[in-house]
């Protein structure tokens, strides 16, 4: 299992500067808040993933500093770094991997990482955009292709927006723009409704593993799109063309779309309860460790941030139980004694 022994950041939010070796099974990081836990838990994802989960690289600078710079020892021997410059004529944002250089994570250098945070306990009552997020983060780390699909839909939708804006815009203008949108649109939808499907098939047993109930979930996404899907997005642009010149933004697509939770056939939003809402994230978690590892044959590193303090002591356990064997990186404002042997890093 490969794992990561040591970990420094270099002007990363809070931080000026932060050294810690990190254990092999559970390492907590403890602290106040706003002492940078996050920020720790952050650098580890980015640096291992190639993006951050919190914003931009602008973002990350420590307030007054030129540049940052994130280090890990990374499968006993490798290191890895990240450097983002903004001064820099060119790769303003640096990897270096096996002392190689390059403005972005290569696919084959990025190593699973499952992040699960406090906002992901408020997944079912949250916005739409906040249950998209979810599946496109799972979806991602699992296919290549479908994050950078997301990327040209997202680029492409920001172009149609800004024409929407316009005082005249004809429809001439914006006919490639709903091209791109129902090509990339297809794929996206065609993508997130396997994975749901794919979820959906262990969704239930997990569920139970946790609750030792025999609640029925299931998961599923708010379009069913039968037929040519691209077919179908091109033409739902173009009715509601009018419509958009109005409001300034394009009003149909899976950017618009949701995903849909049900417990024993009825909308769990409406009628689980905050523990039966706190079971189906965690199983849904479990899920994504366990479908990550199945599909990349790799044992990914588990991201806690703040978790268990939103958890009670059966779902911590059941928490604790599962993920038994993998490293795991958690941040906590105290010692987490139901995480067995631990190494505690304070702040």
């Amino acid at each position: 299992m490969a794992t990561v022994s040591r970990l420094s950041v270099q002007n990363v939010r809070s931080h000026t500067v932060f050294e810690t070796e990190l254990s092999p099974n559970v390492s907590i990081i403890t602290g106040g808040n706003g002492s940078g836990k996050t920020s720790l838990i952050e650098a580890l994802y980015l640096v291992l993933r190639g993006t951050s989960f919190k914003g931009g690289d602008n973002d990350i600078l420590k307030t007054d500093t030129p540049w940052w710079k994130i280090d890990i020892i990374f499968n006993k021997e490798e290191k890895r770094s990240v450097s983002f410059d903004p001064t820099r004529p060119s790769l303003k944002k640096q990897f270096i991997v096996d002392s190689k250089k390059s403005g972005r994570l290569a696919q084959k250098q990025k190593y699973p990482a499952v992040l699960f945070e406090p906002e992901d306990l408020r997944l079912l009552n949250g916005s739409p955009a906040r249950r998209r997020q979810f599946i496109d983060r799972f979806i991602s780390q699992l296919n290549p292709l479908y994050g950078a699909t997301l990327r040209k839909y997202e680029r492409a939708l920001k172009q149609r927006n800004n024409l929407l804006k316009r005082f005249q815009v004809d429809n001439n203008q914006l006919f490639s723009w709903n091209i791109a949108l129902s090509e990339h649109g297809a794929y996206l939808i065609e993508q997130r409704i396997a994975f749901i499907e794919q979820i959906n098939q262990k969704l239930n047993d997990v569920y139970s593993e946790i609750a030792h109930t025999n609640d029925h979930i299931s998961i599923h996404y708010s379009h069913t799109v039968v037929g040519n899907v691209s077919q179908k997005i091109l033409a739902e642009l173009e009715a509601h063309v009018e419509r958009d010149k109005i409001i300034g933004s394009t009003s149909v697509g899976p950017h618009r779309h949701d995903v849909l939770f049900e417990i024993n056939h009825s909308p769990a939003l409406s009628t689980a309860s905050r523990g039966e809402v706190r079971t189906i994230v965690l199983a849904l978690k479990f899920i994504e460790v366990d479908i990550v590892e199945t599909l990349t044959g790799l044992k990914p590193l588990i991201l806690l941030d703040d978790v268990f303090s939103e958890l009670d002591i059966t779902r911590q356990k059941a928490l604790s139980e599962r993920t038994k064997g993998y490293q795991i990186v958690m941040t906590s404002t105290h010692v987490v004694t139901t995480a067995g042997g631990f190494k505690e890093i304070k702040l």
